[in-house]
C-alpha cells in the first residue's frame, strides 16, 4: 500500500503488468519495472525494483522500490509572499521527485526569505516556532539537529554547511517548514480574513437593526 499519486489516497495496489521470466533471464537487467493498479481509483502506478538475484527458476527482487510517480504534496499558498511561495513551490517539486537534498536547499532558501520578510526578530521567531514544533512532535535530537542545520545554516559556514538528508529527514523537514509557513503567514491571513468578514456582516446588519427599531418605535 502507498499514497496514490493520482487520487492521493493511501491505498492497496495490485500488480497488473509483470515482466516475463524468460525475458528477464535473457536480458538480465539490474532493475525491473512493474505496473500496478490503484485499488482506489484504478489508475496505473509504476514502481522500479532492483534485482537481488537471478536463480535457476526465479528472479528475486529487492523489497525496496522507487516510485516513478510520487503523490504531490499540497499546501495553501494563498497568504504567502511571492518570494516564499515560489521557493517553497519549487521545493515541493523536488520532494515529490525524490530529490531530497535539492529539497533541503530550497527549504533553506525559503527560510531565509521568510526571515528577511519578518524583519529584525524574524530569525529568533522562526527558531522559537521550530523548537516548539519539535517538542510537540517529539522529534529526536539527531534529526532535529540536521533540520536546524538545514534551515539556519548559511553559505558562510564551514563546509559542508548543508547536511545530506534521506527520506525520513526530508519528511520531518517538510512538515516543519509547512508549520513554519502556516504560523508565519497562513494563520495570520485566515484570521484577518475572518475579521473582515465579521466586520462586513456587522456593518451590513447595523442599518437593518436601526431601521427595524425605528419602525417599532413608530408603531
Amino acid at each position: 500500500a502507498l499514497n496514490c499519486p493520482h487520487c492521493q489516497v493511501f491505498s492497496h495496489i495490485t500488480a497488473v503488468s509483470v515482466p516475463q521470466y524468460a525475458e528477464l533471464v535473457a536480458a538480465r537487467p539490474s532493475h525491473v519495472g512493474v505496473v500496478y493498479r490503484c485499488d482506489s481509483c484504478n489508475a496505473p502506478i509504476f514502481l522500479r525494483f532492483a534485482v537481488k538475484m537471478y536463480a535457476a527458476n526465479r528472479v528475486e527482487l529487492a523489497n525496496n522500490f522507487v516510485e516513478l510517480e510520487r503523490a504531490r504534496e499540497k499546501f495553501n499558498f494563498t497568504y504567502l509572499p511571492e518570494a516564499s511561495e515560489k521557493l517553497f513551490r519549487e521545493g515541493l517539486g523536488c520532494y515529490s521527485a525524490g530529490h531530497f537534498n535539492a529539497f533541503a536547499s530550497m527549504c533553506r532558501r525559503t527560510a531565509q526569505a521568510v526571515i528577511r520578510d519578518l524583519g529584525e526578530n524574524g530569525r529568533m521567531r522562526i527558531f522559537n516556532q521550530l523548537a516548539e514544533a519539535r517538542e510537540m512532535a517529539e522529534i529526536d535530537a539527531e534529526t532535529f539537529a540536521t533540520v536546524k542545520k538545514v534551515l539556519f545554516g548559511t553559505d558562510g559556514d564551514a563546509w559542508p554547511s548543508m547536511p545530506e538528508i534521506a527520506a525520513f529527514e526530508a519528511g520531518v523537514l517538510l512538515e516543519l517548514v509547512k508549520d513554519m509557513l502556516y504560523e508565519a503567514y497562513v494563520r495570520k491571513g485566515r484570521l484577518q480574513q475572518a475579521m473582515m468578514v465579521r466586520r462586513f456582516f456587522a456593518e451590513e446588519s447595523l442599518p437593518k437593526i436601526t431601521s427595524i427599531g425605528r419602525v417599532a418605535g413608530a408603531d
